[in-house]
């Protein structure tokens, strides 16, 4: 069993940035595939990033791709995303997802495991 909580959203000015966090409980983090998703009103979830067990397996949606970088830090069970140069359809709720499998997954019926989510607004 995993628990994940997201922390680090906010309000945030167009071209701004901000840094969320996922901390995992469980110990099996440092073998889980991670990744966050976000979901904007009326829309449907989408992928953002994901990351293998190790780090050294990365990958992004074109949209965040060059602005966005995930990260994890195993000796600490979280995982991190800097969200830099922020744009308005930024806005959503963000949410962490983890999988059994060790790999990254851009399919949210991948994961088996989800947090509350947090709100990240991004104004003009």
């Amino acid at each position: 069993q995993v628990q994940l909580v997201e922390s680090g959203g906010g309000l945030v000015q167009a071209g701004g940035s901000l840094r969320l966090s996922c901390a995992a409980s469980g110990r099996t983090f440092s073998s889980n595939g991670m990744g966050w998703f976000r979901q904007a009103p009326g829309k449907e979830r989408e992928f953002v990033a994901g990351i293998n067990y190790s780090g050294t397996s990365i990958y992004y949606a074109t949209y965040v791709k060059g602005r966005f970088t995930i990260s994890r830090d195993n000796a600490k069970n979280t995982v991190y995303l800097q969200m830099n140069s922020l744009k308005l359809e930024d806005t959503a709720v963000y949410y962490c997802a983890a999988r059994i499998a060790a790999g990254w997954a851009s399919g949210s019926g991948a994961y088996d495991y989800w947090g509350p989510g947090t709100q990240v607004t991004v104004s003009s």
